[in-house]
């Protein structure tokens, strides 16, 4: 099977100020390709040559399953965002969210802290459980809650090449933009 480097549901320059066209321009089109080339190189002539990616992100290890759960965790990344997105999870998804952290805003406060505190690169999810309960978990460098019997239902990435040429150092700046363009319907739709 070869990968291949997914086409964005919005233009590069449809996030800015949020995301800036330069920084998609690094983050999508040269980080994320990097991952999909790496990976159709690594996976030539293994048990994983014709392996979906979620196969690849729960079974492999080393370097394939670094770039396979990267081309994993960047496609569902940047899925999540829209233009005019859907500014507040509304029935199943809000209940479940408010059952868990007693509001929204208690929940965002909770993500954030998550993704804020991640030391070095990785990963802030929101993940539903086999139970069908919430959680938050942070996961470092390539790491995917599926590993762990979790469904992914959204992520931030808080590797610095996400944010850095915007926002320089600053990740809770990023962070913070990041729920102008979350997305809910998205999120709803994966819960």
């Amino acid at each position: 099977m070869k990968f291949e480097l997914p086409k964005l549901p919005y233009a590069l320059d449809a996030l800015k100020p949020i995301i800036s066209e330069q920084t998609l321009n690094f983050h999508y089109g040269k980080h994320h390709q990097a991952y999909v080339n790496n990976l159709n190189n690594l996976v030539a002539g293994t048990e994983f040559e014709n392996a979906d990616l979620e196969t690849i992100v729960k079974k492999a290890e080393g370097g394939i399953f670094n770039n396979g759960a990267q081309v994993w965790n960047h496609t569902f990344y940047f899925f999540q965002f829209a233009v005019a997105p859907k500014a507040i999870p509304e029935g199943k998804l809000l209940a479940a969210i408010e059952a868990k952290w007693e509001s929204f805003d208690a929940f965002k406060e909770a993500f954030s802290k998550a993704a804020a505190t991640l030391f070095g690169s990785g990963w802030a999810w929101l993940v539903k459980t086999d139970a069908g309960d919430l959680d938050i978990v942070q996961t470092s460098n390539a790491g995917n809650p599926m590993r762990d019997g979790l469904t992914p239902l959204m992520t931030c990435d808080v590797w610095e090449h996400a944010y850095y040429l915007d926002k320089q150092n600053v990740r809770p700046a990023y962070i913070a933009d990041f729920w102008k363009i979350i997305d809910w319907k998205v999120i709803e739709e994966r819960f």
